[in-house]
Protein backbone atom coordinates (compact mmCIF):
# COMPACT_ATOMS: atom_id res chain seq x y z
CA UNK A 1 0.00 0.00 0.00
CA UNK A 2 1.35 3.21 -0.96
CA UNK A 3 1.03 6.50 0.99
CA UNK A 4 0.81 9.65 -1.21
CA UNK A 5 3.03 12.30 -0.73
CA UNK A 6 2.43 16.62 -1.25
CA UNK A 7 4.79 19.06 -0.91
CA UNK A 8 4.83 21.55 2.52
CA UNK A 9 6.34 24.49 2.61
CA UNK A 10 7.25 26.35 5.73
CA UNK A 11 8.19 30.22 6.22
CA UNK A 12 9.39 32.02 9.14
CA UNK A 13 8.55 35.75 9.60
CA UNK A 14 9.59 38.15 11.72
CA UNK A 15 9.08 41.88 12.59
CA UNK A 16 12.72 43.51 14.84
CA UNK A 17 10.64 46.96 15.63
CA UNK A 18 7.30 47.65 16.60
CA UNK A 19 7.26 50.54 13.75
CA UNK A 20 7.21 47.56 11.47
CA UNK A 21 3.84 46.71 12.36
CA UNK A 22 1.03 47.85 9.31
CA UNK A 23 -1.97 48.64 10.57
CA UNK A 24 -5.13 46.78 9.69
CA UNK A 25 -8.20 48.75 9.49
CA UNK A 26 -10.93 47.82 12.22
CA UNK A 27 -13.71 45.87 10.43
CA UNK A 28 -16.78 47.16 12.61
CA UNK A 29 -17.62 47.73 15.97
CA UNK A 30 -19.13 44.19 16.53
CA UNK A 31 -15.77 42.45 16.67
CA UNK A 32 -13.74 42.68 19.87
CA UNK A 33 -10.86 41.08 21.15
CA UNK A 34 -10.50 40.51 24.57
CA UNK A 35 -7.08 38.98 26.54
CA UNK A 36 -8.32 35.22 27.92
CA UNK A 37 -6.81 36.34 31.42
CA UNK A 38 -7.66 33.04 32.51
CA UNK A 39 -5.77 30.09 31.62
CA UNK A 40 -8.36 27.15 30.89
CA UNK A 41 -7.44 24.26 28.79
CA UNK A 42 -10.24 23.35 27.36
CA UNK A 43 -11.49 27.14 25.87
CA UNK A 44 -7.52 26.95 24.48
CA UNK A 45 -8.21 23.37 22.73
CA UNK A 46 -11.85 24.63 21.50
CA UNK A 47 -10.03 27.37 20.02
CA UNK A 48 -7.01 24.84 18.74
CA UNK A 49 -9.08 22.60 17.11
CA UNK A 50 -12.30 25.16 15.58
CA UNK A 51 -8.89 27.22 14.36
CA UNK A 52 -6.83 24.37 12.94
CA UNK A 53 -9.16 21.61 12.76
CA UNK A 54 -9.37 21.86 8.50
CA UNK A 55 -6.01 23.25 8.24
CA UNK A 56 -4.04 20.28 9.65
CA UNK A 57 -3.31 21.39 13.26
CA UNK A 58 -2.63 18.52 14.96
CA UNK A 59 0.79 18.62 17.19
CA UNK A 60 -1.47 19.33 20.49
CA UNK A 61 -4.50 17.29 19.91
CA UNK A 62 -2.78 14.51 21.74
CA UNK A 63 -1.55 16.73 24.55
CA UNK A 64 -3.24 15.72 28.07
CA UNK A 65 -5.08 18.51 30.19
CA UNK A 66 -2.14 18.74 32.63
CA UNK A 67 0.13 19.16 29.35
CA UNK A 68 -2.23 22.23 28.58
CA UNK A 69 -2.35 23.67 31.64
CA UNK A 70 1.27 23.83 31.47
CA UNK A 71 1.67 25.76 28.00
CA UNK A 72 -0.98 27.93 28.94
CA UNK A 73 0.49 28.61 32.26
CA UNK A 74 3.63 29.98 32.26
CA UNK A 75 4.44 33.91 32.41
CA UNK A 76 3.59 35.69 29.66
CA UNK A 77 2.13 33.24 27.39
CA UNK A 78 -1.26 35.25 26.66
CA UNK A 79 -4.38 34.07 24.33
CA UNK A 80 -6.51 37.16 22.82
CA UNK A 81 -9.78 36.05 21.28
CA UNK A 82 -11.63 38.12 18.79
CA UNK A 83 -15.19 37.68 19.11
CA UNK A 84 -18.12 38.71 16.60
CA UNK A 85 -21.13 40.08 18.82
CA UNK A 86 -20.18 37.36 21.72
CA UNK A 87 -19.25 34.46 19.70
CA UNK A 88 -15.37 33.05 19.44
CA UNK A 89 -14.42 33.86 15.73
CA UNK A 90 -10.38 33.57 16.28
CA UNK A 91 -7.37 33.99 18.41
CA UNK A 92 -3.67 34.83 18.44
CA UNK A 93 -1.53 32.99 21.02
CA UNK A 94 1.78 34.95 21.87
CA UNK A 95 4.73 32.48 23.62
CA UNK A 96 7.54 34.54 25.34
CA UNK A 97 11.18 32.97 24.49
CA UNK A 98 14.41 34.07 25.85
CA UNK A 99 16.34 37.68 25.17
CA UNK A 100 13.18 39.45 24.50
CA UNK A 101 11.35 37.45 21.50
CA UNK A 102 7.87 36.97 21.18
CA UNK A 103 6.57 33.58 18.94
CA UNK A 104 2.96 33.96 17.79
CA UNK A 105 2.86 30.41 18.36
CA UNK A 106 -1.07 30.07 16.49
CA UNK A 107 -2.60 32.50 15.15
CA UNK A 108 -6.43 32.09 12.73
CA UNK A 109 -9.69 31.98 12.77
CA UNK A 110 -12.87 29.88 13.12
CA UNK A 111 -13.86 28.56 8.98
CA UNK A 112 -17.23 30.57 9.78
CA UNK A 113 -15.28 34.41 10.23
CA UNK A 114 -12.45 33.90 7.71
CA UNK A 115 -12.68 36.39 4.21
CA UNK A 116 -14.05 39.21 6.81
CA UNK A 117 -11.31 41.12 7.22
CA UNK A 118 -11.19 40.37 10.51
CA UNK A 119 -7.73 38.58 10.24
CA UNK A 120 -6.19 42.05 9.95
CA UNK A 121 -7.15 43.14 12.67
CA UNK A 122 -7.12 39.89 14.81
CA UNK A 123 -3.12 40.12 13.49
CA UNK A 124 -2.70 43.96 14.45
CA UNK A 125 -3.72 43.68 17.77
CA UNK A 126 -1.58 40.44 18.44
CA UNK A 127 1.68 41.68 17.19
CA UNK A 128 0.73 45.33 19.25
CA UNK A 129 0.56 42.87 21.91
CA UNK A 130 3.33 41.13 21.76
CA UNK A 131 5.65 44.13 21.33
CA UNK A 132 4.00 45.39 25.01
CA UNK A 133 4.39 41.98 26.67
CA UNK A 134 6.77 43.08 29.23
CA UNK A 135 4.51 45.58 30.12
CA UNK A 136 2.17 43.00 31.35
CA UNK A 137 4.82 40.92 32.74
CA UNK A 138 7.42 43.17 33.96
CA UNK A 139 9.59 39.94 34.81
CA UNK A 140 9.89 39.41 30.93
CA UNK A 141 12.53 41.62 28.36
CA UNK A 142 11.53 44.04 26.93
CA UNK A 143 10.10 42.52 23.33
CA UNK A 144 12.72 43.35 20.17
CA UNK A 145 11.53 40.25 17.61
CA UNK A 146 8.68 39.18 17.24
CA UNK A 147 8.15 35.93 14.83
CA UNK A 148 6.33 33.31 13.62
CA UNK A 149 5.39 30.75 11.03
CA UNK A 150 3.20 29.46 8.79
CA UNK A 151 2.85 26.75 5.99
CA UNK A 152 1.54 26.43 2.49
CA UNK A 153 -1.38 24.02 4.00
CA UNK A 154 -2.47 27.19 6.68
CA UNK A 155 -5.27 29.25 4.95
CA UNK A 156 -5.21 30.65 1.60
CA UNK A 157 -4.92 34.66 3.19
CA UNK A 158 -2.47 33.32 5.79
CA UNK A 159 1.18 35.15 3.92
CA UNK A 160 -0.67 37.19 2.40
CA UNK A 161 -1.91 38.84 5.82
CA UNK A 162 1.24 38.33 7.75
CA UNK A 163 3.13 40.12 4.56
CA UNK A 164 0.51 43.16 4.71
CA UNK A 165 0.86 44.13 8.23
CA UNK A 166 4.70 44.08 7.70
CA UNK A 167 6.57 40.69 8.78
CA UNK A 168 9.61 39.67 6.35
CA UNK A 169 10.48 36.31 5.44
CA UNK A 170 13.84 34.88 6.72
CA UNK A 171 13.60 31.36 6.34
CA UNK A 172 12.34 28.77 4.12
CA UNK A 173 11.55 25.50 4.21
CA UNK A 174 10.68 22.61 2.29
CA UNK A 175 9.28 19.15 2.97
CA UNK A 176 7.55 15.96 1.63
CA UNK A 177 4.91 14.82 3.76
CA UNK A 178 2.28 12.19 4.05
CA UNK A 179 -0.98 13.10 3.15
CA UNK A 180 -3.54 12.82 5.93
CA UNK A 181 -7.26 13.63 6.52
CA UNK A 182 -7.82 17.05 8.33
CA UNK A 183 -8.73 16.33 11.93
CA UNK A 184 -11.78 19.00 11.97
CA UNK A 185 -13.06 20.01 15.03
CA UNK A 186 -15.01 16.88 14.89
CA UNK A 187 -14.73 13.49 13.24
CA UNK A 188 -15.84 14.48 9.78
CA UNK A 189 -15.83 17.70 9.54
Amino acid sequence: MSTSTSTLTTWSLEMTAPSDLVVAAVPGPEIRIVRSEVPSPEFSRFLYASVGGDIHWTDRLSLTRAQWVEQLDRPGVETWVAYDRGTPAGYVELDPQPDGVVEIMYFGLLPDFRGRRIGGHLLTVGVERAWSLAERWPELTPTRRVWLHTCSDDGPTAMANYLRRGFKVFKEETEEKAVAPTPGPWPGA
